[in-house]
């Protein structure tokens, strides 16, 4: 074997755990609840739980991603799709509140209407300090439009 190709390997190795650690973060910062695992598994192994948490769809629309999913090479019965819309209805349908200690950038910026150096500032913060506690919390937050707090601070919870 070449020194390129040992070389070529170890990329390929780094990159697949990489990965792993990436979809185990991923799947961790999703609420607890019943669905979970099945979204974990059938969503977070095809794209990061950003795709489906900025989102923000009734059942209805729900359905129709799930099944549109299916159809693109998803794998799920019909007892774990019942299981997977009902998840996401409860924790990211229309009404949903924002879980902003694991909310990733985009929902930051989709849902809650910050700008994306505003997200920032928050996912660093929480990094650095700790998870927030309550909304006032980040008006801590250096760079954060406070009137954009108060704003949605109904659609968060800690």
């Amino acid at each position: 074997m070449t020194v390129r190709t040992k070389l070529l390997w170890s990329l390929a190795a780094a990159a697949s755990l990489a990965l792993a650690l990436q979809v185990d973060d991923d799947a961790k910062n999703l609420p607890e609840g019943p669905g979970k695992d099945i979204v974990a598994k059938v969503c977070i192994d095809c794209h990061g739980s950003a795709n489906f948490r900025k989102l923000r769809l009734d059942e209805d629309q729900w359905w129709e991603k799930v099944g549109d999913m299916v159809e693109r090479g998803a794998r799920a019965d019909d007892k774990q799709q019942a299981g997977m819309v009902a998840y996401l209805v409860k924790y990211f349908g229309k009404t949903s509140p924002v879980l902003v200690n694991t909310a990733p950038h985009s929902e930051l910026i989709v849902v809650l209407g910050f700008s994306a150096p505003e997200s920032q500032a928050i996912v660093s913060y929480r990094t650095d300090y700790g998870p927030f506690k309550q909304w006032q919390d980040l008006l801590k937050v250096p760079g954060v439009d406070a009137k954009k707090v108060e704003a949605h601070k109904d659609k968060m919870i800690f």
